[in-house]
């Protein structure tokens, strides 16, 4: 009769503490799977050929969620300016190169206007978009029925992309690459956030340079 039992303990633990048996979460180490599922298949193409992987580390989800609360508490507040944890930090499983994406709120100060920083380029998406081969950057603003009060006072929104480091040559292919990824995702953004015409967005990038 123990030894029954004790037979019967270890079969229930090896069930995963008598859960039924049930299946462990699949790993989300796909390009598609990274950034909360807000990469379409050329932005999930991008970030494999500038990450230079296929696989990628386990990539949590909720950061769309979480980006879209941030940005509605923010504007709330009135917030000129704000920062918050990325939505998004994509890295190969072997090594250490990595990408964040985050968003925030802007003032018109942040944007470059005729004279980008050193490494960026401009090109003609959204209010301002600059990218180059360690980051880049597009400025949207945004009407919506979440933002009250952006009627009379759109809100500006951030999308910024950075690498941990790059040994990227600046190339147009390369900046392409990198504005292809911060566009897909800033696109979920703006849709989760129901901004009016996608916030000026495309669905697809324009990678016109200016």
């Amino acid at each position: 009769m123990i030894k029954s039992v004790a037979l019967g303990l270890t079969a229930c633990f090896l069930l995963a503490a008598c859960g039924g048996g049930e299946e462990p979460e699949e790993q989300r180490v796909t390009a598609a799977q990274q950034c909360d599922d807000t990469l379409s298949p050329e932005a999930a193409q991008a970030l494999e050929e500038v990450l230079s992987t296929r696989t990628f580390d386990d990539a949590p989800s909720g950061g769309l969620a979480r980006v879209e609360k941030q940005l509605i508490e923010d504007y709330a507040k009135r917030e000129r300016w704000s920062l918050h944890p990325p939505l998004c930090r994509a890295g190969a499983s072997e090594g250490t190169d990595r990408i964040d994406i985050d968003f925030g709120l802007y003032y018109d100060d942040d944007l470059f206007g005729d004279a980008p920083a050193r490494g960026l380029h401009p090109y003609a998406m959204g209010r301002e978009a600059q990218s180059g081969p360690k980051r880049a950057y597009l400025f949207v603003t945004c009407v919506s029925s979440q933002l009250k009060g952006s009627d009379q006072r759109p809100a500006r929104i951030r999308g910024a992309l950075r690498f941990n480091k790059s040994k990227l040559p600046d190339t147009p292919a390369v900046r392409e690459a990198n504005l292809t990824v911060l566009h897909s995702v800033t696109l979920a953004v703006v849709k989760k956030l129901g901004c009016r015409d996608n916030a000026g967005l495309p669905d697809k990038p324009v990678l016109t340079p200016k």
